[in-house]
């Protein structure tokens, strides 16, 4: 006679705590998947208060969408729940809160008084946006985790965000709505190229904490006192990170030839 028939109340505890355990586990999948639900959410209601003119409202939900972003992928890694349903639900959300929502959002605040020309600017937007992520899905695991290839959608899409925020009285005549066209389609074609944009993924693996807390203090201090200008800033420049990186890229290039020309049997009798 084994175990489980002498002492039958064991078996069923047992059987309880693997059911227990089975829920809890199904719980935690479910996690990340409602984070993903909650940012599709803020897109929605981005759409909604942008078509009811309500821009100093419809234009922080992308930023709580950004937020809520980050924090699914964190989530599913930390709990050992990432599937590939969850890799594409969080896909088709964020064609909605980073590239369908900022569209409409620009379109009902600047884009509308140039007419067909405004709506096809977002309608680009929208495409760049969809064709980075389905980019983003296929290439992922494969790239420098500390870059990414071309703009990321959650940062082009807070640029419309961050100026709307900035400036919610909108534009209502074709000149002045014309620089909206720059800051809708100059994101657009950045998310499909291939520029690449630094990763903030790997500051938990940098040698030194204090810089990273230091930056975020002043992050901190710099918000409160001036949100709008600090989003603005932070946005912008993040953009202008791409421009400034290949800059020094092809600075550094040239002083490496002008380097191999003036001393190459220095090289060559260290090679030897």
């Amino acid at each position: 006679m084994n175990d489980s028939a002498r002492r039958p109340g064991l078996h069923i505890l047992r059987s309880r705590t693997d059911q227990e355990g089975r829920r809890v586990r199904r719980g935690v999948y479910l996690i990340p998947s409602m984070v993903t639900m909650a940012n599709m959410f803020c897109g929605y209601a981005c759409i909604v208060y942008a078509m009811r003119g309500q821009f100093a409202t419809a234009a922080p939900f992308i930023g709580i969408a950004i937020i809520l972003d980050m924090l699914d992928g964190r989530i599913a890694r930390m709990t050992g729940t990432t599937s590939a349903f969850g890799v594409e639900f969080d896909s088709l959300a964020d064609v909605i809160s980073f590239g369908v929502a900022p569209a409409i959002l620009s379109f009902a605040w600047g884009l509308q008084p140039l007419g067909r020309l405004g709506w096809a600017a977002g309608f680009i937007f929208v495409a760049a946006a969809a064709v980075r992520l389905a980019r983003f899905n296929i290439q992922h695991g494969s790239q420098d985790k500390r870059y990414f290839v071309g703009m990321p959608s959650p940062a082009a899409a807070g640029v419309p965000a961050a100026t709307v925020f900035a400036w919610p009285g909108g534009f209502a005549s074709f000149t002045e709505a014309l620089p909206v066209l720059a800051m809708m389609l100059v994101p657009a074609l950045l998310m499909v190229s291939t520029i690449r944009f630094r990763s903030f993924k790997t500051f938990d693996r940098a040698r030194s904490k204090y810089p990273v807390l230091i930056l975020f203090a002043i992050g901190i201090a710099v918000f409160v006192s001036h949100p709008q200008l600090a989003l603005l800033g932070l946005a912008y420049g993040y953009l202008a990170s791409a421009f400034i990186g290949l800059a020094w890229q092809r600075l550094r290039r040239r002083r490496g030839d002008d380097g191999d020309d003036a001393a190459p049997t220095i090289t060559a009798s260290q090679a030897g």
